[in-house]
């Protein structure tokens, strides 16, 4: 027959080490196991392999569907940037094409405008002036 006999474990029954009664602090930074979890390698996953793994969790109706407006919205944005790109070219060339000469030739006639202005008032100066020498010569009378 078998006799069963207890044996103690010394290790249970001894005191276990807590913190010294002059440390307010417990020492934090020492490893345990949430550092065993970083050097996983499911850390080192970028964001588009996170994406692609939520491709199991969207039902497959739900993916078409997002994947349709994805299409349908790039194509809209790909045909109106190139509009807006013909658009930009045809509007600046017009404005090259027919603005420049148009603004050269309105300050050229604006240059004109001004000279004939000058000559205008140099004519009624020199005419004021002919007109005071003449008629002051003419029009005096010897005192008596």
């Amino acid at each position: 027959m078998v006799k069963l006999e207890e044996v103690p474990d010394d290790e249970l029954n001894a005191p276990q080490p807590g913190p010294k009664e002059d440390d307010d602090e417990w020492d934090t930074d020492e490893e345990d196991e949430v550092s065993e979890i970083e050097d996983d390698d499911t850390l080192n996953e970028s964001f588009f392999d996170r994406v692609v793994a939520l491709k199991d969790i969207v039902p497959p109706t739900y993916r078409k569907s997002m994947s349709n407006a994805a299409s349908t919205g790039y194509s809209w944005a790909s045909k109106a940037a190139s509009l807006g790109g013909k658009t930009l070219w045809v509007v600046s060339t017009s404005a090259l094409l027919l603005g420049v000469p148009w603004a050269l030739a309105f300050s050229e006639e604006q240059q004109v405008q001004e000279m004939e202005r000058e000559m205008r008032m140099q004519q009624s100066a020199n005419e004021l002036l002919t007109q005071g020498t003449g008629s002051g010569q003419t029009a005096a009378k010897p005192a008596i």
